[in-house]
């Protein structure tokens, strides 16, 4: 399944009302030029009357580009059904399974197609796709073993968006109640390639280069998907894999109290001591969700340096928890965000609601600034998934723009000073009117250029598999 190429883009300069750029923080009257993908220049203070022919004007606040650092794209099938009644977490992953039995590669384009259209709307830019449904039913390979992956990133072209493609290794079905390994069984038998060899040739096959690129818009990365799914002497070979081709190598940690018994009755340890053994961490890998962690894990992931991604709407969902934000970054682990299940995508919801969780955790206000949670959505979201000369405007990054609107009932009354602090705290991914990725154009007026009825192709591809 071969990607649609992005057409290259020619120079282009906008102006924004406002700008948020690195160092000087909102600036007025900024002049953004590129080429091709690049900014080339940035000069706050340009006056209007001087702008170059066929300058775009940006009114509202312009911000670099979201990183959407952690999704499973087809989760977003599940919006609204897994809401209904109570349940757990347990009961929501047996929703999960039933609706990744009903994909194939058409389908998992036409879902992922739509997914990431909505989050260009949301002002994303770039995806983390933590991809694990590799074969078909049973756990036949595809003709391409590959070809579901190579769907999502055929995807993201459609969409205008980058994609980091975290092929994810996934050998078990879990640790039982006496700590034994259980086999994959029923819809999991699609993620599992046998062992961590055949994952590393399998991932192989994708065919990235030396540089870890799959494609202009699409970078290849790793995954362990858990400990209770890579067994520790299987790790190996990913991280291994990883530090190979220099790419990011992510895991999900002790998202639930459970995970964190099964874990320590099983090997003696917690999962992030557990994947420091396999040499799991480093300032390349992502600790996802990372929300039960004792002291000596916090200690731990920021010694290594060691990202820890906060998915702090699906966290709520699923009843997860709260993780131990300020914690974690004072450590040493910058933060990134990540929409994951997809029960909303909106990366500014998902940035406010890790100061608002502190503040309910602790009863106190005021653990991170409006600026430290843009930067978690943009620049360290982007680091993390491979992607480091994106996530600021500023000459020589990709040319990444979010436009958000300052005139709709949430953020009408901003004042410049402290309109960040208005957007990231009151604005919502239905008041961005503009983005464009990599120098490319792809929403304009909150409607997106290439999926001409974003509604509509979600509704056609949920149905599908429904």
């Amino acid at each position: 399944m071969t990607p649609v190429p992005p057409q290259e883009p020619a120079a282009r300069a906008w102006h924004a009302e406002l700008a948020w750029l690195p160092g000087p923080g909102i600036q007025a009257g900024v002049l953004i030029e590129a080429a091709g993908d690049r900014f080339t220049g940035v000069t706050p203070g340009f006056p209007a009357g001087r702008l170059p022919p066929g300058t775009t004007r940006l009114p509202g606040l312009t911000l670099p580009g979201l990183a959407n650092a952690h999704s499973h794209a087809f989760h977003r099938a599940l919006r609204g059904i897994t809401q209904a009644g109570r349940g757990t977490f347990w009961t929501w992953r047996e929703r999960m399974y039933e609706v990744a039995a009903r994909l194939d590669p058409g389908r998992y384009l036409q879902l992922a197609a739509a997914v990431y259209a909505e989050m260009a709307l949301a002002g994303v830019t770039c995806v983390g796709e933590f991809h694990y449904l590799h074969h078909d039913t049973g756990g036949v390979p595809y003709a391409d073993p590959n070809e579901m992956g190579r769907a999502l990133i055929a995807a993201a072209a459609q969409a205008g968006l980058r994609i980091s493609l975290l092929d994810t290794c996934y050998l078990s079905g879990g640790l039982g109640p006496g700590a034994e390994r259980l086999p994959l069984a029923g819809a999991q038998l699609r993620f599992g390639d046998g062992d961590a060899d055949a994952w590393a040739a399998r991932a192989d096959a994708l065919g990235a280069d030396e540089h870890g690129m799959l494609a202009a818009h699409a970078r290849a990365g790793a995954a362990i998907h858990s400990v209770r799914a890579v067994p520790p002497e299987q790790m190996g070979p990913v991280v291994a894999w990883a530090r190979r081709r220099g790419t990011p190598l992510h895991a999900h940690v002790s998202e639930q109290q459970a995970e964190n018994r099964a874990c320590r009755a099983a090997y003696g340890q917690t999962p992030a001591e557990v994947l420091d053994r396999a040499g799991a961490l480093g300032p390349r890998s992502t600790a996802v969700h990372a929300t039960h962690l004792s002291a000596a894990d916090i200690a731990l992931l920021g010694e290594r340096r060691s990202y820890a991604c906060f998915c702090p709407t699906t966290e709520a969902d699923l009843a997860d928890g709260i993780g131990p934000a300020r914690a974690l970054a004072s450590a040493g682990s910058p933060l990134t965000l990540g929409s994951d299940s997809h029960a909303v995508i909106d990366l500014l919801e998902e940035a406010r609601r890790v100061e608002l969780g502190e503040r309910l955790a602790s009863c106190e206000r005021g653990h991170f600034t409006a600026a430290e949670l843009l930067r978690a959505a943009t620049a360290d979201g982007h680091a993390s998934l491979g992607w480091p000369e994106a996530g600021q405007i500023a000459p020589g990054a990709l040319a990444d723009l979010v436009t958000v609107a300052l005139d709709t009932p949430r953020t009408a009354g901003a004042r410049a000073g402290t309109a960040l602090e208005s957007v990231v705290f009151g604005a919502s991914a239905a008041d961005v009117r503009g983005v464009v990725a990599g120098g490319r154009e792809i929403v304009r007026d909150g409607r997106h250029l290439l999926v001409p009825d974003v509604p509509a192709a979600l509704a056609a591809a949920i149905g599908a598999v429904s």
